[in-house]
């Protein structure tokens, strides 16, 4: 079951469960849409791609609560784009 973090970890915007523009990678670093698209769709943290994060049903989240742990890091744009552009 994904963790469903509540924020993003560059910005800090608040990421409710419900949003359309929330993005995860394969271990569910958790970033906007926006920052995605600074950091160049790549993961500083692990490398990989992000996908949008799926919605979880208000109807679960009795049983199944989001998280409340924000994991803030921002990042530094300008080196994690000179990291991901290397040739």
């Amino acid at each position: 079951m994904l963790e469903i973090r509540p924020s993003c970890e560059h910005c800090n915007k608040p990421l409710p469960f419900d949003i359309d523009d929330a993005m995860i990678c394969t271990f569910e670093c958790t970033f906007c849409k926006n920052c995605v698209d600074l950091l160049l769709e790549v993961c500083p943290n692990c490398g990989g791609g992000f996908e949008k994060r799926p919605k979880r049903p208000s109807s679960l989240l009795d049983k199944y609560p989001v998280s409340k742990r924000v994991v803030h890091k921002p990042v530094n744009i300008d080196l994690h784009i000179k990291t991901v552009t290397k040739t």
